[in-house]
């Protein structure tokens, strides 16, 4: 019996899950979950990242303790943000949260040399303040690039702490905007420009491909060793390796953020695709997510939060559902990425200071929907697709009446689930390690064969 354990991280909360195949089944058993979320210090947003990898040794433990010790173990994280390092391998702090402020301003900066649409046609990256492009020439700026010999995104850097082995993983690294879509290598013109040698980033590895083992340290504590591998450990990558999706399909990976996209075969980098501000990021097998990112669930997370958390998500949703109200916002504007106050944002937006809670919720529901209806028709008109159906996975598929909107606004067939969809990725890309001959479509069945998905009536 072979076990495997994805730790899947995200920007509010982590989790630890076992998995096993039995008879094309994935029995999945969660053994730990912690929190996580970006802390201010000096005025800025950091990560703790002395709790974040204290907490993946934890969860390591605890599968000790009930006597179900993985063959092997992947991360998973959100995306762009990183680890300076210096030569001996120590962390140069503070590790930025993606959402400070330090970028303000910066790509209108770098495009004084390097013009939008050359970046574009060369990474296929959206343009949002925060991608590790825009953070590490932040960086360049305050001089703290001079001091680095390395540079760790945040999964491949929690992998490195486990096996002091640095490699950054292909999926995670399209992320930073550094990647060239089409020789899916860093791109030298960009490392030039920020200074910065290609040694320090390293050899790109293939998602799924093995790391190491546990260092002996680690091994003393959690009690066992295993292969730690490089899932796709971009989260939205192994969300949509876990996505029942064909090629008239569109995902939704519904979380703190929104991803809405299509998987391709070959990146769209089109002066169309810029300006409609698509992504190519890496995919598992070195397909692209021809993506947009929308606020998603981040949008109630801190209205629920600046409210005190006095309401359940349900009786938000009940709130919305109640109201009448549909004029909308753009939640995929920069204001609402850190605002003082999420309500004052929205409110602000709309242009009516003294609008109510439940037509304010309502405008958030009837505004999502309506981006992922122009999400989905931009798709077809900027990729050539034919769409037929929208596959919602992630923990803001149990959003029912967001479900029934986004079947009313695109007009398309949608289905639902799993809803741990990034771990359930996570652990079929072990399996399919462990296991060579499981395609990933073999991988995909396995998750229909295993999770309710239901269609929305």
């Amino acid at each position: 019996m072979s076990y495997c354990l994805a730790i899947d991280i995200g920007a509010s909360s982590g989790r630890h899950l076992l998995g096993e195949l039995v008879d094309g089944k994935l029995v999945c058993e969660e053994v730990y979950r912690f929190e996580n979320g970006m802390i201010e210090k000096d005025g800025s947003f950091v990560w703790d990242i002395d709790s974040l990898f204290k907490n993946v040794v934890s969860g390591l433990k605890r599968c000790k303790e009930i006597g179900k010790i993985p063959d092997t173990v992947a991360i998973d994280t959100w995306g762009v943000d990183y680890l300076l390092l210096d030569r001996s391998g120590k962390e140069i702090l503070p590790a930025y949260a993606y959402r400070d402020s330090r970028t303000a301003g910066i790509p209108e900066e770098i495009f004084k040399t390097i013009s939008q649409e050359e970046l574009y046609s060369k990474t296929g990256i959206q343009k949002q303040e925060y991608n590790s492009l825009y953070q590490l020439y932040a960086d360049k700026k305050a001089g703290r690039l001079e001091k680095a010999a390395h540079i760790l995104l945040m999964p491949s850097y929690l992998s490195y702490k486990l096996t002091g082995i640095m490699k950054n993983e292909y999926t995670e690294a399209t992320t930073s905007n550094l990647i060239n879509a089409h020789t899916r290598t860093w791109d030298k013109d960009l490392l030039d420009f920020l200074g910065i040698d290609e040694s320090v980033l390293g050899e790109i590895a293939a998602p799924g491909s093995a790391l190491g083992g546990l260092t002996p340290d680690v091994q003393s504590e959690v009690g066992f060793d295993c292969t730690v591998l490089l899932a796709p450990s971009h989260d939205t990558a192994s969300a949509v390796a876990a996505c029942p999706i064909n090629e008239k399909s569109v995902f939704i990976s519904s979380g703190t953020w929104s991803l809405v996209g299509s998987e391709n075969l070959y990146p769209v980098t089109s002066k169309e695709a810029m300006d409609a501000n698509f992504s190519n990021e890496g995919g598992v097998e070195y397909r692209y997510r021809f993506l947009k990112n929308i606020m998603g669930m981040w949008l109630f997370q801190s209205i629920r939060k600046e409210l005190g958390k006095k309401y359940t998500y349900d009786e938000m949703m009940q709130m919305a559902m109640e109201s009448s109200y549909e004029k909308k916002i753009d939640p995929t504007s920069d204001a609402f990425l850190m605002p003082e106050s999420m309500i004052g944002a929205v409110r602000d937006q709309l242009g009516e200071k003294e609008l109510e809670l439940g037509d304010l919720l309502s405008s958030v529901y009837h505004s999502l929907a309506s981006s992922y209806d122009l999400t989905v028709k931009e798709i077809e008109r900027v990729a050539g697709k034919t769409v037929d159906t929208v596959s919602i996975v992630g923990g803001g598929s149990k959003d029912a009446y967001l479900n029934r909107l986004t079947k009313k606004y695109t007009g398309k067939r949608v289905t639902v689930g799993p809803i741990e969809g990034t771990a359930v990725g996570n652990l079929l890309s072990q399996f399919r390690y462990l296991d060579p001959s499981i395609s990933l479509e073999d991988s995909r069945r396995i998750v229909i064969n295993t999770f309710d998905i239901k269609e929305v009536e």
